[in-house]
């Protein structure tokens, strides 16, 4: 397929306005870059300009479609965006709007130049020239000259796409039969809609747990997961979290696809994990063989009745858009240097990788507008 010609330019393209695409643009701004939307063809006249391009139709990123019942509370701590304190939130607000609400005001006090909503479809090389310039290619947008689908034509993205759009659903024998309902995590809205239920909930993450602890209040539930499940002792500390990020580091450093952190860390003992197993929902049953019209094998044989499973098994990152420039190496990772991807540096990577957290996603935007900006000096 040959890209469109594009109609829009700007030194810097930002693909996300998550935390890290929000950081990344707050640093560029830092640095000198000004709004591609209010200085269409700088390039000609030799100034620095980036763009936001958001595939959301407001402010929030993913969290903005968090399940209604998961609470400021709940949430494993969210970062300050930088320069811009959060102002004081009730634990008993709903993430999904006390979050966007903070991000929105971000935006508006620096009135950084964001599109939406606009899904970018691909990016492309112009030609074989690994300093060349890239197509970025937009579906949909809003009515107006920037907002329209087309093309912006750029030095450097900073892909901030975080993985919401590509949740992980492994494959299950019988799921072509079952009777019942099958739902994601991103799918999941309250408890309200298992009561009374029979539910499998599939995973051994940390959103598993949590809503796994919701649901067995009112439904009858079983726990899966292929491992073994280890809860740690203590809060997650400075310690441990920098051995997390230290061994997704070097993971991604040497091209090996990164895994969820709860694969790095373990779970830990929160309140609600313990609110789960006081009420008897934690004891695990290794995962089942397979669906049935109405249930699950067991993997020792047996027959148990369901009729939702909850398929709360995670994300990937959500890259596919890239594929055109073949980032991934044979085992499928894509090494990287810092945020920047060794085999095209012009493609830096937030959110991704250890800069998943808020506090990772804010010092990788800040990194990525630097290296950004070191990749354009003559």
């Amino acid at each position: 397929m040959t890209a469109r010609p594009p109609q829009h330019s700007a030194t810097v393209v930002v693909i996300g306005a998550g935390q890290a695409g929000l950081s990344a643009a707050f640093h560029l701004r830092r640095l000198g870059f000004e709004s591609a939307l209010e200085h269409p063809g700088s390039a000609d006249r030799g100034l620095r300009t980036f763009v936001v391009l958001d595939a959301e139709t407001a402010p929030g990123g993913a969290w903005q479609h968090r399940w209604e019942s998961l609470r400021m509370a709940t949430v494993n701590g969210i970062f300050d965006l930088p320069g811009f304190a959060k102002p004081p939130i009730d634990d008993d607000e709903p993430s999904r709007t006390a979050v966007p609400r903070y991000f929105a005001d971000y935006e508006e006090q620096n009135d950084f130049p964001i599109l939406r909503p606009v899904r970018v479809g691909s990016v492309r090389a112009v030609d074989d020239d690994p300093a060349g310039l890239l197509i970025v290619e937009t579906i949909g947008g809003p009515p107006g000259e920037h907002g329209q689908p087309g093309a912006w034509l750029t030095h450097v993205v900073i892909n901030a796409t975080g993985t919401w759009g590509n949740p992980l659903r492994p494959s299950s024998p019988g799921s072509d039969v079952f009777l019942g309902r099958q739902l994601h995590t991103r799918d999941y809205v309250s408890l309200e809609e298992f009561r009374g239920r029979r539910v499998a909930v599939v995973g051994g993450g940390i959103s598993a747990v949590q809503q796994l602890e919701e649901i067995s209040r009112v439904a009858w539930t079983a726990w899966y997961t292929r491992r073994e499940p280890v809860f740690l002792e203590g809060p997650f500390g400075q310690e441990t979290g920098r051995d997390t990020i230290a061994r997704v580091t070097a993971d991604v450093e040497a091209g090996r696809p990164a895994s969820s952190v709860v694969s790095y860390t373990g779970l830990f003992w929160t309140p609600y994990a313990l609110a789960a197993r006081d009420r008897g929902a934690l004891e695990r049953r290794p995962m089942f063989t397979a669906l049935e019209p109405h249930g699950v094998r067991e993997a020792d044989g047996s027959f148990t009745s369901i009729d939702t499973v909850l398929w709360a098994t995670g994300f990937r990152a959500d890259l596919a858009h890239l594929d055109p420039l073949h980032l991934r190496n044979a085992a499928g990772g894509i090494r990287m240097r810092g945020t920047a991807v060794e085999a095209d540096p012009r493609v830096q990577l937030v959110g991704f990788g250890a800069s998943q957290s808020t506090v990772g996603a804010n010092r990788a935007g800040r990194a990525a507008a630097t290296a950004a900006a070191a990749l354009l000096r003559p």
